[in-house]
């Protein structure tokens, strides 16, 4: 099952990755830690006979054998081969997602194109979609492991429902020495001709833009199936795995603590050599990151296999088939009542935030970095150009004096409180979690605070609902109940009528 921690790093804060280190699904300890024991194995077993089991002469050699290999060691480019190696991989694993088919866009214009309320209109919506979903899985079949595991032979699938047993007879009396993942799509083409015929798909342009839509569908089919079938080139795959390997069998031997070959005489300090580790600290690192890199290539260089991290295909399938039947069927015709929106007769809409996200409405829309300068002529007469000593986008703040806007700047925002509901909960510390009374603002046109706009000073008291006149002061008035989603307002009349503060009725001023 892919693992997923997209929440926990919604936000950067400190330790924000930190956290991630302590999980093991889907980890690279789970991934390393074999080849780690081995590895630690193999330099202890090195280390203690060089210890204990050589004589002095036998050490001397040893101690020329783990300097050669300490030196070629650095020679093998590990950075360069790997890097290069994983970045390809990657791409590659990437691309293979997005081959998997997915009917959504088909359903769509199956649901547009093919008419019929009647059962002869269902089965024909029903049936050219579980065709398309019979490709996806006999192509998934032959693909991931997962898919095989849960559909090991023709006679599950049909079990399963995708296919009837006259279609599975059809389906093994066509000879090919090929994969058939293709058969179901000609099917799909050859009911919907019937369907043209029939008058349920009412034009060639509806008729050409359904099998558009199949033969993009049924590319991501042959897609998939041509990335199982050819693979990374497997001699960058061994070159790469050579390389590690003997990197680290080399470090294996020239890492080893080697002691001084000419101990000091009696009375005499020798001189001071290198640290006597028996567990190399900067060797284990290397080790962790460079097979640890290794490890993450062979992971997802196939990425329908059962590790942790690959592809949910059998979610995959049960998603599909559900979600294109119910496009097809139940809601095929099925409308929600229509009406005026809520903003109806508003020039400009604005949707309500709550106090989480009041700070948010204060922020100016962005018009582009020259958006507030204007160009000035140049000395010679020849065109316009920047005032000297202010580029654009050079990050100085406000322009000199001498750089006029060449629009003028957009009022201050002022917020009016139209509403509460409620109390949120939650979090851990985050802005906007906790647990508090929730109120809705929106911005109020002709009005100007008497003092400096804060996002504390747009948030009116729990207890005091009104409009905002400045700082700290708020005029009284009604708050419209809020109805259904913690988003609505309620009230009732025209788009113009109760409107504003007491005492005003202008356009924009308030909500009834």
């Amino acid at each position: 099952m892919t693992v997923s921690y997209t929440l926990r790093v919604a936000n950067a804060r400190f330790g924000g990755f930190s956290a991630l280190l302590f999980r093991w699904r889907g980890s690279i300890y789970k991934l390393l830690y074999k080849e780690l024991l081995v590895f630690l194995g193999l330099y202890g077993i090195l280390s203690l006979t060089y210890r204990i089991l050589l004589s002095p002469e036998q050490k001397r050699i040893y101690a020329q054998v783990a300097r050669y290999c300490n030196r070629s060691a650095d020679l093998i480019p590990m950075s360069f081969v790997l890097g290069f190696y994983v970045t390809q991989v990657v791409n590659r694993w990437w691309a293979q997602y997005r081959s998997i088919p997915l009917p959504d866009r088909l359903m769509c214009v199956v649901t547009a194109t093919v008419h019929g309320d009647d059962e002869r209109g269902r089965t024909l919506r029903r049936t050219l979609l579980r065709y398309a979903n019979l490709s996806s899985v006999l192509v998934l079949r032959s693909v991931s492991t997962r898919v095989l595991r849960r559909f090991p032979t023709i006679e599950h699938v049909v079990e399963a429902g995708f296919m009837s047993q006259e279609e599975k007879q059809k389906f093994e009396s066509l000879h090919s020495d090929f994969n058939k993942y293709w058969v179901p799509c000609v099917w799909f083409t050859n009911l919907a001709a019937q369907a043209r015929r029939e008058g349920r798909v009412r034009d060639d342009i509806a008729f050409g833009l359904l099998l558009e839509e199949l033969n993009q569908y049924r590319g991501k089919c042959s897609l998939l199936f041509h990335y199982d079938w050819i693979s990374f080139p497997l001699v960058y795959t061994q070159v790469v795995t050579i390389a590690v390997y003997s990197f680290f069998a080399f470090c294996i031997i020239g890492r080893q603590f080697l002691e001084d070959p000419k101990p000091p005489l009696k009375g005499q300090e020798g001189p001071l050599g290198d640290l006597d580790l028996y567990v190399p600290l900067t060797t284990l690192l290397q080790f962790f990151f460079y097979a640890g890199w290794l490890k993450v290539a062979e992971q997802i260089i196939n990425p329908f296999g059962e590790d942790d991290d690959d592809f949910e295909t059998n979610q995959l399938i049960d998603r599909n088939l559900q979600v294109s039947l119910l496009s097809v069927d139940d809601m095929y015709g099925d409308l929600p009542p229509m009406g005026r929106d809520r903003y109806w007769g508003e020039a400009a809409a604005q949707p309500p935030y709550t106090v989480a996200s009041a700070a948010d409405s204060l922020r100016p829309s962005f018009m582009g970095s020259t958006f507030n300068l204007r160009l000035v002529p140049k000395e010679n007469g020849e065109g316009w150009g920047v005032p000297a000593g202010l580029e654009p986008g050079d990050g100085r703040g406000l322009p000199p004096a001498h750089v006029q806007p060449s629009f003028p700047a957009p009022p201050p925002l002022h917020l009016q409180y139209v509403g509460g509901a409620g109390a949120v909960r939650g979090g851990d510390g985050e802005r906007g979690w906790g647990s508090l009374e929730v109120f809705y603002l929106r911005p109020v046109s002709g009005h100007q605070p008497a003092g400096p706009a804060h996002p504390s000073d747009a948030v009116p008291p729990p207890d005091r609902p009104g409009s905002h006149t400045g700082p700290g002061t708020y005029a009284p008035g009604p708050a419209p109940a809020c109805a259904g989603s913690p988003h609505r307002r309620g009230g009732s009349g025209g788009p113009k009528s109760g409107r504003g503060l007491p005492g005003g009725g202008g356009r924009g001023e308030g909500r009834s």
